[in-house]
């Protein structure tokens, strides 16, 4: 891990303004040179939510392993949970960035950070029309602040196309996921239920109207 992601991680929540789909960041960051002295330097971390292009299919098939094994170790059964993530490789990612769902990525001083799938609710008896299918980040940008960013630029460009409204599925064990959405506004609606090898698991249903 660079001294920049430790940082983000272990040091300042970086204040982070959206400026259109771009944000910059900045933290500081102290190099302990010795016992007695230390050095501080600010570094600006370019922070961008974008379209995801073909080119990064590796960096999103491996955003999406780790996310999912920290998110679903212990809820979803490992055999269940290992060939989910095998399903999805690159290829399967390169292919997901032509398909008709949008694929959304958050690009932290060039590396995939997260991601987000977004497009039209499945769910044909509820009335809000747009849905984020996914939202990850890899576990060490996690807990501060940018999922709040990917979660606002995936919002705003449903909003753009038309859509009125927001559904967001998540697992009811997912208790960080869960949690999030409540905090940003969302309204537990409604409930499903999901299998994985054998194990029926209860889903959320969070509404925006």
């Amino acid at each position: 891990m660079t001294i920049v992601k430790k940082a983000l991680k272990f040091l300042n929540r970086p204040h982070i303004k959206s400026v259109g789909n771009r944000s910059r960041c900045g933290c500081r960051i102290w190099l302990i040179a010795s016992g007695r002295t230390r050095v501080s330097v600010m570094k600006t971390l370019s922070i961008d939510v974008r379209r995801a292009e073909p080119h990064d299919a590796r960096a999103i098939s491996e955003a999406h392993r780790l996310s999912w094994q920290h998110t679903y170790a212990g809820i979803i059964p490992h055999r269940a949970l290992t060939q989910m993530i095998e399903r999805r490789g690159e290829n399967w990612w390169r292919k997901a960035t032509r398909g008709p769902a949008t694929l959304l990525v958050l690009d932290v001083a060039g590396t995939v950070a997260g991601y987000a799938t977004l497009g039209l609710n499945r769910a044909r008896a509820l009335p809000q029309e747009g849905e984020i299918y996914e939202l990850y980040l890899r576990p060490e940008y996690q807990g501060i602040g940018l999922g709040k960013l990917l979660f606002g630029e995936a919002r705003r460009l449903l909003k753009s196309l038309g859509c009125n409204g927001l559904v967001v599925w998540c697992l009811e064990e997912n208790e960080t996921a869960a949690n999030f959405y409540r905090d940003h506004g969302g309204m537990d609606f409604c409930e499903g239920m999901e299998n994985f090898d054998h194990k029926q698991i209860k889903k959320i249903g969070f509404v925006w109207n």
